[in-house]
């Protein structure tokens, strides 16, 4: 096997394009890295994804060529199979194909789904990193990810996967001082709660919701393992969010966007 080559190479034909995996951060369009800018200027196909920010598509070049494939949890969505033969396809023809995933490409994006794909139609490609949705959650609660004395490690899972509702290890999740970053887990979330509780988490463990991370409609819920399904509920929360398990808002960083459990009451 090869070793790994993230840069175009002059070995591949010439009318053979190029594919770049790029993150596009949580939504912010300054949280866009230089490296992600300078992809989106220079690509000829941008196909991105739903959650992917207006003012971030802005940056693509006057030319570039907009393909939305987006993807909703149990609603609509673009079949896999067919944004890898839309990226295989352009690529083919010769275009600089940008392929660009809202947080990072690495978490949850099904990215070896569409290496594989491209590796297997003898297209080069690279991987941009972005910021990822728990990154800029965390930071918008004023709270780290890891702390000595509560956590050495976290959790980052998703709240659903293709066979629906996504099983881990509960158990160890519900012992007191566990942190996770659970991606898609409003829907979820009385699945979540009820698998923590049977498994003896405390149910005032602190839970807190990000509704449009880094987004100027931001939205902070604030609400513990016992409440959260019923608050989430009533929060009318209907963007992209993230839930941490274990972490509670900073008292410094509730603002306006925050919903704490006294006003859903």
């Amino acid at each position: 096997m090869k070793p790994f080559e993230s840069n175009p190479t002059d070995h591949a034909p010439k009318s053979t394009g190029h594919v770049a995996f790029v993150g596009a951060g949580p939504g912010d369009p300054e949280l866009l890295t230089l490296k992600a800018l300078r992809a989106l200027e220079a690509a000829d196909v941008v196909i991105h994804d739903r959650l992917v920010s207006s003012e971030i598509l802005t940056f693509s070049g006057a030319k570039s060529i907009l393909i939305n494939v987006g993807k909703e949890g149990f609603g609509p969505s673009t079949h896999q199979d067919d944004i890898n033969a839309s990226i295989v396809e352009h690529a083919r023809e010769g275009a600089d194909v940008v392929r660009l995933k809202g947080g990072d490409p690495t978490v949850f994006g099904r990215l070896d789904e569409e290496i594989d794909a491209v590796q297997a139609a003898g297209i080069t490609w690279h991987i941009i990193p972005g910021i990822t949705a728990a990154s800029a959650s965390v930071a918008t609660i004023g709270q780290s990810l890891t702390k000595r004395g509560r956590n050495a490690s976290v959790r980052i899972l998703t709240g659903h996967d293709m066979k629906g509702f996504a099983d881990h290890d509960w158990k160890a999740l519900a012992r007191q001082g566990e942190v996770a970053a659970i991606y898609m887990g409003k829907k979820s979330a009385r699945f979540i709660q009820g698998r923590l509780i049977m498994h003896g988490a405390d149910r005032a463990t602190p839970v807190t919701v990000i509704e449009n991370a880094s987004r100027r409609d931001q939205r902070v819920l604030a609400t513990t393992l016992g409440t959260l399904p019923s608050d989430l509920s009533a929060s009318g929360f209907d963007g992209p969010a993230l839930t941490f398990y274990g972490l509670a808002p900073r008292e410094a960083h509730s603002s306006l966007s925050t919903i704490s459990q006294q006003e859903l009451a």
